[in-house]
């Protein structure tokens, strides 16, 4: 889930946005979908939606394997962040390459190391560094069903952020939905500590990833113009910048130390299972990306949402935990004050698209 967040915030700021920037891989808007039948749509959307959630929550129990299996027994989230990272830029490298080979990739750009663009996403990649660090790490001390509302507090640092960096105002029913959020965090922060669960370390990196997700969702903004609004050479250039610098990171942790003493190194199944986790990472963008094309970036959050509901359910059955009342409650109301924001901006959204009085500024500003 982690180091597709680039590519899922870029894709979901061009649906927003519209112009430059439009996804090769997608379908066009506007063809001949609404002109098919309501039920071929209709499964259409299933389709895609269910891809999505089979995407992401498969991402997430793959992830939580390579980074804290017991029979793995490998403590190296950096090398594990760097593979996915270097297997994503290899496959955007790939699909480039094959853009003579027609449909579905004939539309994709042309993608070639260039030093000095490669500096000016530099500042992104540093923040892209944090990001899917700290969402991993994350991960690796808190289980899969605390995982959702460990990192789930990116609604109010991008209310923050919004009006530190932006001097963007929230309304206040918007407020009330992070209040709920909040709540709804700490009431699971104290039962895990009452259930003997709680890591105060991946409390720390769930927090810090949620700050990280919501700079990406800035610097992204910012940087795009510089690839062109290329949604897939910003992936590219972005991933190409992390390999880079996670290798002194990886000697000053001594994760290479780790490796050379690793008894799984030459396992088919480990390089299989690190392979297949990057393949889903990648990916995660993709099928993204066709959920709110054939829904809307409403329905898609809506439906991200209901999704971490169904994760953290088949977490607790599959790790066969037992959870109290309160517990439960706390990721209710997390759930639920995501839900309620994003519907809340929705409907904020729509009205000043609608208002003629509104100046064109304030329009762009406005998102979901």
């Amino acid at each position: 889930m982690s180091r597709a967040q680039l590519t899922r915030t870029g894709i979901l700021r061009m649906a927003l946005g519209g112009g430059a920037g439009v996804d090769p891989l997608l379908p066009a808007e506007g063809g001949g979908d609404r002109r098919a039948p309501f039920l071929l749509r209709a499964l259409r959307i299933a389709v895609v939606v269910c891809l999505y959630w089979f995407t992401s929550i498969a991402m997430v129990f793959l992830n939580k394997y390579l980074l804290d299996s017991p029979s793995l027994r490998l403590d190296a989230p950096l090398f594990v962040t760097f593979f996915q990272c270097a297997l994503t830029a290899a496959l955007c490298l790939g699909l480039s390459l094959g853009a003579a080979c027609g449909p579905p990739c004939a539309g994709l750009p042309a993608l070639r190391l260039d030093p000095k663009v490669s500096r000016s996403v530099l500042p992104l990649s540093a923040v892209f560094i944090g990001m899917v660090t700290s969402n991993n790490l994350c991960l690796k001390h808190v289980g899969v069903a605390f995982y959702n509302v460990g990192r789930s507090l990116t609604t109010v640092f991008n209310v923050l952020l919004s009006y530190l960096l932006l001097k963007q105002t929230t309304s206040l029913y918007a407020l009330l939905a992070c209040g709920v959020i909040i709540g709804g965090f700490w009431l699971g922060v104290d039962q895990e500590g009452a259930e003997g669960t709680l890591s105060w370390t991946g409390i720390f990196f769930g927090i810090l990833a949620s700050l990280c997700v919501s700079l990406n969702a800035i610097y992204t903004k910012k940087v795009l113009p510089v690839v062109d609004g290329s949604i897939w050479r910003l992936t590219f250039y972005n991933n190409v910048n992390a390999c880079v610098l996670f290798f002194p990171l990886m000697v000053l942790l001594g994760e290479f130390r780790t490796l050379y003493h690793f008894d799984k190194l030459g396992s088919p199944s480990f390089w299989g299972m690190m392979t297949l986790g990057g393949v889903f990472g990648f990916a995660i963008g993709y099928v993204t990306g066709l959920q709110i094309k054939f829904t809307s970036p409403l329905t898609h959050n809506v439906s991200g949402t209901a999704k971490a509901c169904a994760q953290t359910v088949l977490a607790v059955i599959y790790f066969e935990e037992t959870k109290s009342f309160l517990w439960w409650t706390s990721n209710l109301m997390v759930l639920g004050g995501s839900f309620a924001y994003t519907w809340v901006k929705g409907l904020e959204m729509r009205k000043v698209q609608e208002d003629p009085n509104v100046k064109s500024g304030e329009r762009n500003d406005t998102g979901v």
